[in-house]
C-alpha cells in the first residue's frame, strides 16, 4: 500500500468543511493531516479557528494542530456569509466549545516551515476557503512553490456561474488577489469549482444515511446539513444541498470519482461587474497556457457512498 498522502487542510469551517475535514480524518490510510490552518471567510478568523477544533474534537483527534491565519483578505475587506452558515458557521447541532489549544504559531508560518523541511514533493495543500493564507506563504517564501506536490482547492465555477455574484463564487470572490497569486504559483493545481460540487447534493435518502449511523459524528453530519441545506434548496429548486468542500478530500482518496480537463484558468481582480470570476478556457480558444485540472462532474452515489462509509468509522 503507497504511503498516505500528507496535507495541510486550508479552511474556513463552514458545515461543508467540517465534512471534509471530518472525511480527510477518517482516512489515516490514505491521508495524514499534518495540521489544519484557519482562515477567515464563512465568518471570521476567530469563529473558523474555533469551528476547526470543534470538528477535530467531535472525531476525537485532538492531536491535530490548528493554527489560526490570516483574518481579512489581502487587499479588501472581509466578506461573510453568515447567512448560509449561520453566525457561528457551524450552526445545527449543539456541540460544546474546544477544550484543545490553538497553536501559538500563525498559520502562513507553518505553511512554510512544513513545506520547507519536509521532502520536495511530498505535501499537498487542500484549500475550503478564500485564499489568503496560501497566497500570503508564496509571497512571504516564494521558494515553497516547487516544492508543493499538489494544491487542491474548492473555489471557482464556469458553466455553473457564480453563487455569490452572477459571476463568481463565494472562495474566490472574498480574495481574488489571492486566487491570482495561487493560480501563478506554477504548482499542479486541481480545482473543485461549483460545476461539480452542485452535482454532490445532500438529498434525502443521502442525509438519512449520516442519522441512521446512530453516532454523535453521523447525527451532526445529519444536523449540519438539515441546516445549510435550507438555504441552496430555496435558491436553486434542488432536493438537496452541495456538499462542496468534502469534494477536495474525495478527489484525494477517489479520483476516479471525478472528471475534468487541463485548461487554464484566471482570475478576473478588477470589473466591479465580474470581480472573482474564474475564466476557464475550457474550450481551448486561448493561447494561454493551461494551469489547472478543473472538474466537471463526478460520480455522485460513488460519492456519497465513500463519504458515509468512512464518517461511520468516527
Amino acid at each position: 500500500m503507497a504511503a498516505a498522502r500528507k496535507i495541510i487542510i486550508d479552511t474556513d469551517p463552514g458545515q461543508d468543511d467540517a465534512v471534509a475535514i471530518l472525511l480527510a480524518l477518517a482516512s489515516p490510510d490514505e491521508i495524514e493531516v499534518l495540521g489544519i490552518t484557519a482562515v477567515a471567510g464563512n465568518v471570521p478568523l476567530n469563529l473558523t479557528a474555533t469551528n476547526a477544533r470543534i470538528v477535530c474534537e467531535l472525531a476525537g483527534r485532538t492531536d491535530v494542530k490548528v493554527f489560526a491565519g490570516a483574518d481579512r483578505p489581502l487587499v479588501r475587506a472581509l466578506r461573510t456569509a453568515e447567512h448560509v452558515h449561520g453566525d457561528t458557521g457551524l450552526n445545527g447541532p449543539a456541540l460544546p466549545s474546544p477544550t484543545m489549544p490553538l497553536q501559538d504559531r500563525h498559520a502562513v508560518d507553518f505553511i512554510v516551515d512544513t513545506l520547507r523541511h519536509e521532502p520536495v514533493g511530498t505535501v499537498t495543500l487542500c484549500a475550503l476557503g478564500p485564499l489568503t493564507n496560501l497566497a500570503l506563504a508564496l509571497e512571504q517564501a516564494p521558494d515553497i512553490a516547487p516544492r508543493i506536490d499538489h494544491v487542491v482547492l474548492m473555489g471557482g465555477a464556469y458553466f455553473e456561474v457564480g453563487n455569490i455574484t452572477p459571476a463568481a463564487e463565494f472562495n474566490i470572490y472574498v480574495d481574488p488577489e489571492a486566487a491570482r497569486a495561487v493560480f501563478a504559483c506554477g504548482a499542479p493545481i486541481t480545482v473543485m469549482p461549483l460545476d461539480v460540487t452542485h452535482k454532490a447534493l445532500t438529498t434525502e435518502p443521502r442525509v438519512t444515511a449520516f442519522r441512521d449511523m446512530g453516532t454523535p459524528v453521523g447525527r451532526a453530519v445529519a444536523e449540519w446539513t438539515d441546516f445549510f441545506e435550507r438555504f441552496d434548496k430555496e435558491k436553486y429548486a434542488t432536493p438537496g444541498a452541495p456538499l462542496h468542500d468534502p469534494c477536495v478530500i474525495a478527489w484525494l482518496i477517489r479520483p476516479d470519482l471525478f472528471s475534468g480537463r487541463f485548461v487554464n484558468v484566471e482570475i478576473e481582480c478588477d470589473s466591479d461587474l465580474t470581480r472573482g470570476m474564474t475564466v476557464a478556457d475550457w474550450w481551448g480558444v486561448t493561447d494561454r497556457t493551461p494551469n489547472a485540472t478543473f472538474i466537471g462532474d463526478l460520480d455522485a452515489d460513488g460519492f456519497f457512498d465513500l463519504l458515509t462509509t468512512r464518517i461511520a468509522r468516527l
